[in-house]
């Protein structure tokens, strides 16, 4: 096919040889297989982020840190220049948190690149060496659900061990590749230690793949992952190996009525900004 002109700048410098085909197209981004050398890999194309909520992007983007006082002070007067700095941040904390988790042994696309906001990234495939499908568009029996269920639940542990939390985890951003599960779209992953909502969008994390799973395996839909694996972290005790039986028990104690609210509102609004997303064609 044609060469994109987004992606001519990285044909000219050598890093790609050929693009074959695009793979998808989002609100976020384009992707196509390219060929580079002897691999065969993707590159993702960032958008403008003209479709993100302010709430969700205060949500994500709470304490990451920008390079210098000039462009803070830019994103926060929301002038040309912050905006353009404000959308590199965006992109650049999914490459970060991709080396990141690879680094910790996370099932993540393997990340190569990260060139004038192109990403070159592994090729997650299936069985047959074919792009490998979201769980979205998988069907699944109650043995391979639970056994899916149960080794995304030990890579969200091991995504907080490394201290991330992906923020966005759902079947709509899980690939299944020929070996199990990869998690992929991490520009909205937040710092699990210095991002005030990182609990709650963990714990969402959990539910949404406790939720998805639970239509195939029923006996899934009362297990508590989420709040056992907060509290391991809360207390310092988390690894990436521990031990989790999917229950917790709430501590007892005078309930922050304002605290709850604010949760349930927040959830509110999450909520139909993703059906949104759902129902707006790319």
């Amino acid at each position: 096919m044609k060469t994109p002109r987004r992606l001519q700048a990285l044909v000219d410098e050598g890093l790609i040889d050929s693009v074959q085909r695009q793979l998808m197209s989002g609100k976020e981004a384009t992707v196509y297989v390219v060929r580079c050398r002897e691999e065969t890999r993707c590159a993702k194309v960032y958008k403008e982020a003209t479709h993100r909520s302010f709430r969700q992007a205060v949500d994500y983007t709470e304490n990451r840190k920008v390079k210098n006082s000039r462009q803070a002070r830019a994103m926060a007067k929301g002038t040309r220049f912050g905006r353009e700095s404000q959308e590199a941040a965006w992109q650049s904390a999914e490459v970060d948190a991709l080396f990141r988790l690879a680094a910790a042994g996370v099932r993540v696309p393997r990340p190569h690149q990260f060139h004038d906001g192109v990403l070159l990234m592994e090729l997650v495939t299936d069985a047959n060496g074919d792009a490998a499908p979201r769980l979205n568009d998988c069907d699944f029996t109650e043995a391979e659900a639970t056994a899916h269920h149960a080794a995304l639940i030990r890579e969200v542990v091991r995504m907080l061990c490394a201290g991330v939390v992906h923020g966005d985890l759902s079947e709509f951003n899980i690939l299944l590749a020929h070996d199990g599960p990869v998690v992929i779209d991490l520009p909205q992953a937040v710092d699990a230690a210095g991002n005030n909502h990182a609990k709650r969008l963990l714990l969402r994390d959990v539910d949404n793949l406790r939720d998805f799973f639970g239509r195939f395996a029923p006996a899934l839909l009362p297990t508590a992952y989420g709040p056992e694996i907060w509290a391991l972290y809360e207390k310092g005790m988390l690894q990436p190996d521990s031990p989790l039986a999917g229950l917790f028990d709430a501590p007892k104690g005078p309930v922050d009525l304002g605290g709850v609210l604010r949760e349930i509102d927040d959830a509110r609004a999450e909520e139909a900004a993703r059906r949104l997303r759902l129902a707006t064609p790319p």
